[in-house]
């Protein structure tokens, strides 16, 4: 029997035991998910990330055969849940739903406590969808013209809500300001449903919001349309002119969702989601749901996405410099 010093036992163990200690890194992509997945979603309950982050976790449910849930964490438009997603592990357990809110934060809020795409690495998109510009019926508002003369004879009298500084409603309202020429005062709210609560119940005059969530209020006549935000009418809400047909030329603006891990996630696993997300939004019950809704899929690979990020990022960079707005 061959004794070896202790010091060269235990460095022997110690080269014996450091790959034993690599196969969970290396056996992580192959099994996961071993356990429940929460997928983050920064904003409130009953709005679209919310309700397509719900119709992704019951497919990845299924798919890969452990829970997937969801969690809402709205709050400082978005930042407190994708803050809490990027000090996250990198292992795929706690995936973001994000939008065009974290793409227009990147030139709106400068003291974020994390960016975008340092912080983050893409995973898939989700969907796109139609804005709709609604009034409270009890402003005298027939169309778009008249209510753009009209606040015009009310510089600062008239508010407009949103979900959020940086959230798509706050910048389609901002954008729509500076094109029309109107001064229309911000109410940003913490969740999306408390916006829609508030310009149906006439706490404030205007609102943006997605034509997925929108569009049945508008039909009960609980809030009245003056136009839709895309570049062609939308087929939800068909007698519903265009912004830009309506009275603002060149207005175009529009509410999209994807995915997003924390930097570091495995390749494996990132492409593992991105082929499952994809799988889901093409299905064709959801298809046909979606397009009932107003809402059309985003199916691409990690790197497609990745670019979308950087170019939409450049976008509302120049429409929050021409716009002037603010993070309140």
């Amino acid at each position: 029997m061959i004794v070896l010093p202790r010091r060269v036992g235990l460095v022997a163990f110690a080269l014996t035991l450091a790959p034993m200690l690599s196969w969970p890194a290396a056996l992580s992509a192959q099994d996961y998910p071993t356990r429940p997945v929460k997928i983050i979603v920064p904003f409130g309950a009953g709005g679209p990330a919310d309700v397509y982050s719900r119709v992704l976790a019951q497919h990845l449910s299924e798919a890969l055969k452990q829970p997937f849930v969801v969690e809402d964490r709205p709050g400082a438009g978005s930042i407190i849940g994708t803050d809490a997603v990027a000090k996250s592990p990198p292992d795929g357990y706690t995936p973001l739903a994000m939008s065009n809110t974290h793409t227009t934060n990147e030139s709106l809020i400068a003291n974020k406590p994390f960016q975008l795409m340092r912080d983050f690495v893409p995973v898939a998109g989700i969907n796109y969808s139609d804005l709709v510009m609604v009034i409270h019926p009890s402003v005298p508002a027939k169309d778009l013209k008249e209510f753009i003369a009209y606040a015009k004879t009310k510089p600062g009298e008239l508010n407009y809500a949103s979900s959020g500084a940086g959230t798509p409603y706050h910048m389609a309202a901002e954008l729509f300001k500076a094109m029309s020429g109107t001064n229309l005062v911000h109410v940003p709210h913490k969740a999306s449903g408390e916006m829609r609560n508030s310009v149906i119940g006439g706490h404030v005059q205007m609102a943006f919001d997605a034509i997925t969530t929108m569009a049945p209020n508008v039909k009960a006549g609980q809030v009245r349309a003056l136009g839709t935000s895309a570049a062609r009418r939308s087929t939800v809400l068909p007698d519903v002119p265009t912004i830009a047909e309506a009275g603002v030329p060149g207005y175009e603006s529009t509410i999209w969702l994807g995915i997003m891990a924390p930097a570091g996630t495995p390749k494996a696993v990132v492409d593992l989601l991105n082929a499952e997300i994809n799988k889901a939004i093409s299905r064709p019950d959801v298809k046909e749901a979606w397009d009932k809704q107003g809402a059309v899929a985003l199916v691409m690979t990690p790197a497609e996405f990745d670019a979308y990020l950087r170019k939409d990022t450049e976008k509302w960079a120049q429409v929050v410099k021409v716009s002037g707005a603010k993070a309140e």
